[in-house]
């Protein structure tokens, strides 16, 4: 999801295992087309490993990942929390659930419908861009309404 908008930017289905949502959040920056300012990458407590906020850090993405202080270290230190860009995007962040919430209830994604990985690849990208849809309209209609 980009912060600005709210928009899904990349949608990617895999096999559950202990690995999987941070092994496809790096293929997803790694097929996302970047620009020449750097990148930040905000997260849940899941993400808050050294491997991964190394991958980040070496691929030139700012870890904004909440810290996991339970009973460990974090992986994320001072030089990343200090900033007031880490708070902001500790409150942005949130709103990937939105996102989750209406694929499940608007969407019909509570259960997968098809067999493969594949097919329900297919099924995730085009609810994404459903999503996206009606985000924009409701967008388009707060800012026709403040233009107003």
């Amino acid at each position: 999801m980009e912060n600005r908008n709210g928009l899904v930017v990349d949608i990617d289905l895999s096999q559950a295992t202990g690995r999987a949502e941070r092994e496809a959040a790096l293929r997803m920056l790694d097929r996302l087309a970047r620009k020449k300012r750097r990148l930040t990458l905000g997260a849940d407590k899941g993400y808050d490993t050294r491997d991964f906020v190394a991958e980040l850090r070496q691929r030139k993405v700012t870890p904004h990942v909440s810290q996991n202080q339970s009973g460990r270290r974090s992986a994320i230190d001072g030089r990343t929390t200090s900033h007031g860009g880490y708070k902001v995007s500790q409150k942005i962040r949130k709103r990937v659930e939105e996102i989750f919430g209406w694929v499940k209830t608007v969407g019909g994604g509570r259960k997968l419908r098809y067999i493969g990985l594949e097919a329900n690849q297919l099924w995730a990208g085009l609810t994404a861009t459903a999503y996206n849809l009606v985000r924009m309209v409701r967008i388009e209609r707060q800012q026709g309404a403040l233009a107003a």
